[in-house]
């Protein structure tokens, strides 16, 4: 007779199972709940670390490109090609942030519904068919259709780029993921303007067709090849890993739960926790006032570097070290606010370095071309210290798996409403001094500071009520095993 075979346990039997066998106390603080073998841990991480981010890197790197390419375009001819005067330029960087940002949390939803492999390739997919479409457009019009189009492929990729990483690391492990993860857009900053420059150098005639034109359609291109791959690259969920074997699948499923009260779930009473969060809403403002700076940076850092006196070509491949930087500083930051588990002083950090950098603009006059260009370092690397510090520390701070969904998606969709502000203060009437430009950007950026400020006394408050046991009457509730963060085991990272 044939031996029965046994039944497979479904992915919460086996993390209940792990964490049994750990014998861990659940009335001991979250953060102290730690009985793992460290060698299967450091096994686990390391798993993660080589299958999830790559393909996450590669697919922001490819997105983040096509969306901020049209400013390596535009000082390549495309501005005379379909005549961009006035403030056409403008609203062409302006209406893809109308989808951008509307379908954004939607788009996190439907990924928790779907596999994120197949969903963010398919976003992917339609985002080099877009970028190829802008290489074809004949009028102002249909460049501002295009445009459109793209922002709403692109909607989905950062958010579910960041959401996908989140469900893969601890709180305090994440930092530097996206530290990785931002890095991949300062190489697409770079890499654009090098390609750029290649093109311009090698293609601008051919076929009849200017330097702009291939510049899309080679981008796209690119970007539509490897997005017909990505499903077999991108990793879904955690408890569908199947690069991990069952103990390390478990293992990864257990010290998340512990990690992050992962057991929230999206009813009724936590759809009112999570909108009534203040901390979603400061964090959202604090990304709105930093991305105002990213963007503008992208979008006009080219056009600047040729006000400057440069030539077209020559601006691309200036525009290259200031990405490098940008790089070493992200990376460095992050990887020290990562070993020290602090952010709040590291974000004041970043507004201070980009404060000076538009003080030194706005009071250009006189200076000389080498301090303006060292403002445009202090600019594009204070958006690459406070973006990547600012996202983690909401995620650090935010349990359940939804309402991290929505926290990211929030954060990220809402947030990026400053590239609407960035695409319309830049004049071309004020060019090369741009007073509006970098006047409101400075003002955004210090309201960024302001809401650091805010989201460290509110998380210090919090923690002080925790501590006190003003927060314990909750475990006594109907929804004691669904508190998320609101848990008074949950100390929130400072």
């Amino acid at each position: 007779m044939s031996e029965a075979l046994p039944v497979p346990l479904t992915a919460e039997d086996e993390k209940s199972k792990f964490t049994a066998s750990l014998g861990s106390d659940t009335s001991l603080p979250v953060e102290h709940q730690h009985h793992f073998d460290p060698a299967l841990e450091r096994r686990v991480v390391r798993k993660c670390d080589l299958r999830v981010l790559p393909p996450i890197l590669l697919l922001f790197m490819l997105s983040f490109l096509d969306r901020v390419n049209i400013g390596n375009a535009k000082i390549q001819g495309m501005a005379k090609d379909i005549d961009l005067r006035g403030t056409k330029y403008n609203v062409a960087l302006l209406i893809l942030f109308i989808p951008f940002i509307l379908l954004e949390i939607p788009s996190n939803l439907v990924m928790k519904k779907l596999r994120p492999s197949i969903w963010l390739s398919a976003l992917l997919f339609g985002c080099g068919i877009m970028n190829m479409c802008m290489g074809f457009v004949q009028t102002y019009p249909q460049l501002v259709a295009v445009r459109f189009l793209l922002g709403i492929f692109e909607a989905g990729l950062g958010p579910g780029s960041i959401y996908l990483i989140s469900m893969y690391y601890k709180r305090f492990e994440l930092p530097k993921r996206l530290s990785w993860w931002y890095t991949s857009g300062i190489v697409a900053g770079a890499f654009g303007g090098l390609l750029a420059y290649a093109i311009a150098s090698g293609l601008n005639g051919t076929r009849g067709w200017l330097a702009w034109r291939w510049i899309f359609i080679i981008e796209g291109l690119v970007t539509t090849v490897v997005a017909m791959a990505m499903p077999f690259l991108l990793v879904d969920w955690p408890h569908e890993a199947k690069f991990l074997n069952d103990e390390e699948r478990a293992c990864l499923l257990a010290r998340l739960s512990i990690d992050r009260a992962e057991s929230a779930k999206m009813d009724r009473w936590n759809t009112k926790r999570v909108f009534s969060d203040w901390k979603i809403w400061i964090g959202t403002l604090m990304f709105f006032g930093i991305v105002n700076t990213n963007y503008a940076t992208n979008f006009f850092i080219p056009s600047i570097l040729v006000e400057m006196g440069y030539t077209a070509v020559r601006a691309q491949v200036m525009s290259i070290p200031i990405y490098a930087v940008a790089a070493v500083i992200c990376l460095s930051v992050c990887y020290i606010s990562d070993k020290v588990q602090h952010r709040f002083g590291f974000v004041l950090l970043g507004v201070t370095v980009g404060s000076v950098g538009y003080i030194i603009l706005l009071a250009q006059t006189g200076l000389p071309v080498g301090a303006k260009y060292f403002a445009l370092f202090c600019l594009v690397g204070a958006g690459y210290i406070v973006q990547p510090i600012s996202v983690s520390w909401l995620m650090n701070n935010t349990g359940g798996h939804y309402k991290r969904a929505f926290a990211s998606a929030a954060q990220i969709g809402w947030g990026n409403a400053g590239g609407i502000v960035a695409s319309n203060i830049f004049l071309v009437k004020e060019a090369p001094r741009y007073k509006t430009g970098y006047g409101v950007s400075l003002a955004l950026l210090l309201m960024t500071g302001v809401m650091t400020v805010a989201m460290y006394f509110y998380l210090v408050g919090q923690n002080k009520k925790k501590a006190s046991g003003q927060r314990d009457h909750l475990l006594e509730g109907p929804d004691a095993d669904d508190l998320g963060d609101d848990d008074p085991r949950f100390k929130y990272n400072l």
